[in-house]
């Protein structure tokens, strides 16, 4: 049996991932998991007991295929005929390379507040640095935890 959690005992770590060359959906499924609190065993669906996860470098994150040009990312105004849709092209084109990424993992955590809640604990940054060294975040190497995560 799980232990039941009380939030005064929760403490969230910092994790630090470079995105250079790694797969958007593995990056963005590992991601998800870390942010929903899955990777510890304490995890409860209702209680938001995930870490912290920074991602550096995410203009050079890659796509497998062709998936760069053909993906299509839909949205819906609410008015009729008010469907909308981009690629990641022209997110990129448009300078909002992090949009890519904060999507596939807002799409792979459940609906809700929670979700919302946990999706905030996403810090996705431009470049190598990035404002949060006080936090002393654990590197996570994820092109070495699989073959796959890696598109060169």
């Amino acid at each position: 049996m799980t232990p039941f959690v009380k939030k005064k005992d929760i403490k969230n770590n910092w994790y630090l991932i470079n995105a250079q060359n790694l797969a958007v959906g593995r990056l963005a499924a590992f991601i998800s998991k870390i942010l929903r609190g899955k990777n510890k065993t304490t995890f409860n669906p209702h209680i938001d007991n995930g870490d912290f996860v920074i991602v550096t470098n995410i203009e050079k994150i890659k796509f497998t295929g062709k998936k760069f040009s053909n993906k299509k990312y839909y949205r819906h105004t609410g008015h009729p005929g008010g469907i909308k849709e981009i690629t990641p092209e022209l997110l990129t084109n448009k300078n909002k390379v992090e949009n890519i990424l904060k999507l596939a993992v807002k799409r792979m955590l459940p609906g809700g507040p929670l979700a919302k809640k946990q999706l905030t604990k996403l810090k996705i940054y431009k470049g190598e640095s990035h404002p949060h060294e006080v936090q002393k975040p654990k590197t996570i190497n994820f092109d070495k935890l699989n073959r796959k995560n890696s598109v060169i």
